[in-house]
Parts: C-alpha cells; structure tokens; sequence
C-alpha cells in the first residue's frame, strides 16, 4: 500500500512537471524596471529612442498602460541639456506590448521616440535618465546609431550580466549635426516588440496558469507545488546553516526540528501574503522590492541576537561549571526555548519567495484565487518539510557525536562554536543587507 501511495506521488509529480508552461519568465527577475535610451542625431535634429522594459509585479501594479501617458512622464523625467542649457524632449510616437511572463502575468515593453533641439554646431549634450532611478533593473544608455547595445536594446540580456546588471543613468557626449532632413527613428513592430527576451518558465509559478484544471491536473499541480517548495529549500537562503549550527550546540531533539520547520513555513507563508497585501493595497505608498534590503536587514539583526545569546548563555554555563571540581563530563548545550526557536524560525523565514508572489498575484488576475491558495499552502509544506529534514539530520548529527565519546576540548567546545557560527552568520547577512538598504 505505502508502495502504491509513493508511486502514485511520484507519478502526480512527474505529470505535474511535465505539463507545458504556458508562458516565461523575465530573465532578470519579477520585481525589475529596465531602461534603455539611444541618442542620435538625424538631420540638425538630436532624438531620443527610449525603451521601458517592465516585468511582472511591476505591470501587475501598474495596471491599465496608457502609452502616451507614460511617453510624458519618460519625458519629463529625463533631462537632456546642450551647450550646458536645459533642452526639452518632446514625445512624437510610441509602440507598446505586454509579453507575457510568469504565471501568464502580463509585462510591459514600452518603446517612446522623443524629439530634442536643433543643433547648430558641434556641441556639448548631457543625458540623464531619471525615471525610475530607485527602482531594480537594467539601466543603459548608449549614444548613436551605430553603436551596438550590450542588452540589444532590452530583448537579449547578457546571461554573465544578470547578477550584476549595467547601472548607466547619465552621460555626456560632443554631437554635431548631420546633413539632409531630419528623420526620426523608428519603433519596433510584430515580433521584434511583441517577443523580449524571456526565460522559460516552467517552475512553481507556471502552476496557477494551466488552461484546463481537471482533478488529474490539479492533483499533479499541488504534488509539484510541494516538490518545489522543498527544492526551494534547499536553495541558498531560509537559515538552513543557523538552523543546523542551532540544534548541533543546543540539546535539539526531532520535536524541535519539526517545530523550526513549521515556524519558518508559517512565517514564510505570512510575509508571501502581507507583501501580496502590499503590493494590491499600497503600491503608491510601497514599492515591494525596497522592503527585501529591509526584511534581509531584520533577519540579519535577528541571528546576531540568538548567537549573541547562546554565546552569553554558554559563556556563564562554563563560568559556573568551572567552579564545580567534581564536574568532568562535557557539556551539550541548553534545552532550546521557546522563545529562541521561534527567533531562529522567523528569521529563515522572514523573506518571502517571489515566486509565490507571482502565483498569489496571477491566481487574482486569473480568478483562480482558491487554487493560488491551495497552491501556496502546498509549496509551504514541502518548505517545511524539507526544513524539518536538516533539522532532523543536524540532531542525529549531534547524537552521532556524542556517542563517539570524545573527551577533548573538541566535544566541550562545541556548544560555543555553534554560537559562534550562528553569529557569524548573522554579521554576515546584516553587512550584506546594510549597503542595499542606504
């Protein structure tokens, strides 16, 4: 019977991952705002070919696009100044499209020509792209027809680029104009607009998007939900290394490893629905991907306090165990409390995955909003469960050790090293997090 159940998972998961994707992901993430400008001259006159590359949450957010409007503000936010003078841009044509991503979410390619001044001469133009400047994304500027861009103008992001994409809001250059009458540029059309550059997607947020949702289907999708859960898991992140340093120095038993496990899914669960919340309700007030610096900030914070804790607590355990000639054996940690364990759980779950944030978003867009529930508790419990897995390695880990019966400083020290490691930990991600903040 256990066979016949193990097969049947297997297979729903199997079926689950073998559906096609519907649609692709943006290769630079759900949460980013790209930009490209071109400046060129033709005839006497300067123009500029701007590019809005905006991917899922972003369009999400956005809602309807009007392209003219949008084609005013890229306007008024970039500032072109020539013979050290402001110059106005002026907006002449616009081509807009919305590719679809992840999950089947809309995102937004948005091409504005704008026309500048005049040039009488060979002359100094200063170029300073201001729209969206605190947001994430691809930001170039390249000057002149000829000279080629290094993401093709936003449809073919370097693969080496994406961690670290171009950061390129101003330059300055020397134009002169050219002769013959001046003609602008032109916009893109058909599948040179209608297909950017995108990833395929077909992950946990290409679930919510099936076309047809049949008990097979659906079964195969929550089987597939929790299978990438627990895979997300075990990618970086969700304080797997704290949470094995924690149960090695304390007395950890099964029991708290089951309970790490649901505490860092019921956070993780929680921060996917409140930056839902915020991303329908205050996204005039909040911009979701400038709380992620914040919440790494808080998570950071919080394991710096619990080894700066359990360093404290071991620290005074050893001072008062020096006092006691008749104690020879080693010492294995505190009995974990409560309070600390729900620390340690909170802060490997404090950053929601944006994956689920995509499916939570495509399921309201889609009317699917049971179903992108369902989904989510799915993927949380595969969370869990792979979680609650290293805690339980981590504690047999511990036991192992222990019944090798070593006497040393190695197993008497233990405790503290743990502790140590923890803090590390933390000091690390809260330098990580502190530049990304200010």
């Amino acid at each position: 019977m256990k066979r016949l159940a193990l097969g049947a998972l297997a297979a729903a998961v199997m079926a689950g991952l073998a559906l096609p994707a519907l649609a692709a992901a943006h290769p630079l993430g759900n949460f980013t705002i790209n930009r490209f400008s071109r400046i060129e001259v033709s005839g006497p006159r300067l123009y500029v070919r701007y590019v809005l590359d905006m991917a899922e949450i972003p369009t999400f957010q956005a809602g309807h696009i009007d392209a003219r409007l949008y084609a005013r503000r890229i306007a008024a936010n970039a500032r072109l100044d020539v013979a050290g003078r402001p110059a106005r841009l002026v907006p002449l044509r616009t081509a807009l499209a919305h590719p679809r991503g992840a999950a089947g979410l809309r995102t937004t390619r948005l091409e504005v020509i704008l026309a500048g001044p005049v040039l009488h001469g060979r002359i100094s133009v200063s170029y300073h792209d201001n729209n969206y400047r605190d947001r994430i994304g691809w930001k170039e500027i390249v000057v002149g027809t000829a000279t080629p861009s290094t993401s093709h103008e936003l449809r073919a992001y370097p693969k080496n680029l994406l961690q670290s994409p171009l950061d390129v809001s101003s330059v300055t250059t020397t134009l002169a104009p050219h002769t013959g009458r001046a003609i602008p540029p032109q916009l893109s059309s058909g599948h040179s607009l209608e297909a950017p550059d995108r990833i395929a997607d077909a992950g946990f947020s290409s679930l919510v998007g099936r076309s047809r949702l049949s008990a097979l289907v659906i079964l195969a999708s929550l089987a597939a939900a929790i299978f990438w859960g627990a895979a997300h898991a075990l990618s970086p992140g969700h304080g797997k290394t704290i949470i094995t340093a924690y149960l090695v120095g304390q007395r950890g038993t099964p029991a708290h490893a089951a309970l790490l496990g649901l505490i860092v899914t019921v956070t993780h669960t929680i921060g996917v629905f409140a930056l839902g919340l915020v991303t329908l309700a205050l996204s005039q007030l909040i911009v979701p991907d400038q709380l992620y610096p914040w919440l790494n900030l808080v998570s950071g914070l919080l394991v710096v306090g619990i080894g700066a804790t359990v360093l404290r607590a071991r620290l005074r355990r050893r001072h008062a165990l020096g006092h006691r000639h008749h104690h020879h054996g080693p010492s294995h940690g505190e009995v974990p409390s409560f309070r600390s364990l729900l620390a340690v759980g909170v802060s490997g779950g404090l950053l929601p995955c944006p994956s689920a944030l995509v499916v939570l978003l495509a399921a309201i867009s889609l009317h699917r909003v049971a179903f992108g529930l369902v989904l989510i508790l799915a993927f949380s419990t595969g969370l869990a469960l792979s979680i609650t897995g290293i805690g339980l390695v981590a504690v047999l880990a511990r036991k192992a050790f222990r019944r090798l019966s070593f006497e040393g400083r190695l197993i008497r020290l233990l405790p503290a090293v743990s502790a140590l490691v923890i803090l590390a930990a933390g000091l690390a991600m809260t330098l990580r997090a502190v530049p990304k903040v200010s």
